[in-house]
């Protein structure tokens, strides 16, 4: 099963074009990367950095630089609230709104002209990662041997009010179809394919009008299910294959379309990824809106920009969307993976009743798993071992349908973090 249908509340955000807010007077740049908190911290108080400068990188099994969004003045550092919900370290700029660089940026007339050795290292300097949620290095995944058959874009965006992807194609649609076709130039790729909802009539007719000559760029509409953005059923519905770990064990890419236009702005401009466009909607907003911001923003701040709340009690602040999102406290910043954040009303407690042991959760689990089962065993590792919950995407799809309104994905992820334990 590709998915469900489940209510989409798009039309909130997008009732006004997108705006910018690029004058924050500071950044807190999230130190991490993905899960990875392990970074080198080339920066120290009272050192003045310039917009674009590596301020830090981490050290794992794949080196991310961390960058400034702004010039100024770094003056503390502090830990903030950050996408996946946890605390972590970041880096306290003050911001001189003056956009220093610390060389003037040229233009690339034909990004087509670079080698795969020179793409790759753009993408690795830029700090450019998945901007739909992963943050993995994006350019691990052109790094290999092994031959690439086909780019799919992901444009379809399953999850409910979350739009910072179709404003992006929308606002951004030559230049995502000029890196595409470079893409594929570069890397000898076959064919690419966007992936977008066979419900969004406008993102189609903006793609088709532009689509003109990039014979090798296909449009493919698939169903309107949640979660038909998942990389495996995206694959799946699209070529017919199924892998074991990642794509390329089947000559697939799969990039965000959010990333590829950080990846034009990277080859055009030899831009690093310092901003991104940010969905904030939710029913407790008076101005539900899509904005581009530089990345170390306090939502707070932006959250004010754009009008505030209606009501300020009782606010349930999410990171993400409603399934796979995470709650936050109020000092959240924006990262690369950060698409949406909700401000929704609190779920009453007493709307929660014990399991009716239904099953809907197994049935709707695209990773085949028994929640219901995980959320049962939390605490008995060796019965987690044969559940598999490590399998778990976090959709949330096992919340979402459960009639008792348990909060099973939550189980499900304490269940992995037992096994690491």
């Amino acid at each position: 099963m590709l998915g469900i249908k489940i209510p989409k509340y798009k039309s909130i955000s997008l009732k006004k074009d997108f705006i910018e807010y690029k004058s924050p007077d500071k950044v807190y740049i999230p130190l991490v990367n993905g899960y990875d908190t392990d970074v080198t911290i080339l920066v120290k108080k009272g050192e003045y950095v310039y917009k674009g400068d590596m301020i830090g990188k981490t050290k794992g099994l794949f080196r991310v630089p961390i960058i400034s969004s702004v010039s100024g003045v770094v003056s503390d550092f502090q830990e903030m609230s950050y996408a996946f919900g946890d605390t972590v370290k970041c880096v306290v700029i003050e911001n001189d709104k003056n956009d220093n660089y610390k060389e003037d940026k040229e233009i690339k007339k034909n990004i087509s002209d670079y080698t795969k050795e020179e793409f790759i290292e753009i993408l690795k300097d830029s700090g450019i990662v998945g901007m739909g949620g992963s943050s993995f290095p994006t350019y691990v995944k052109y790094e290999c041997d092994k031959k690439i058959k086909t780019l799919i874009i992901n444009a379809v965006e399953c999850e409910p009010y979350i739009t910072a992807d179709h404003t992006i194609v929308k606002n951004k649609c030559q230049e995502i179809l000029e890196t595409i076709d470079a893409i594929l130039e570069i890397n000898n790729i076959d064919e690419a394919i966007i992936a977008i909802k066979n419900t969004n009539t406008e993102l189609k007719k903006y793609l088709d009008d532009f689509i003109g000559t990039y014979l090798n760029i296909k449009v493919c509409l698939v169903p309107d299910l949640y979660p038909m953005g998942w990389e495996r059923n995206l694959v799946k519905y699209i070529k017919k294959k199924q892998y074991e770990n990642i794509p390329i064990e089947c000559n697939i890419i799969v990039n965000n379309v959010s990333t590829i236009y950080a990846m034009y702005e990277a080859l055009k401009y030899k831009k690093p990824l310092t901003e991104r466009i940010v969905t904030i909607t939710g029913d407790l907003l008076k101005d539900p809106i899509n904005v581009c911001v530089p990345i170390g923003t306090p939502v707070k701040e932006i959250i004010d920009v754009v009008g505030g709340y209606k009501d300020s009690n009782k606010i349930l602040l999410v990171a993400g969307g409603p399934m796979m999102g995470k709650t936050v406290s109020e000092n959240l910043v924006v990262s690369a993976n950060l698409a949406c954040v909700l401000a929704l009303s609190e779920l009453k407690n007493d709307e929660l009743i014990n399991c009716l042991r239904c099953g809907k959760c197994v049935e709707v689990c695209p990773s085949k798993l028994s929640p219901v089962l995980i959320k049962d065993n939390v605490g008995n590792k060796e019965r987690l071992k044969e559940l598999l919950p490590n399998r778990c995407i976090s959709c949330g799809l096992c919340s979402y349908i459960c009639p008792s309104k348990i909060l099973v994905r939550e189980y499900v992820n304490k269940a992995k973090e037992n096994i690491k334990n």
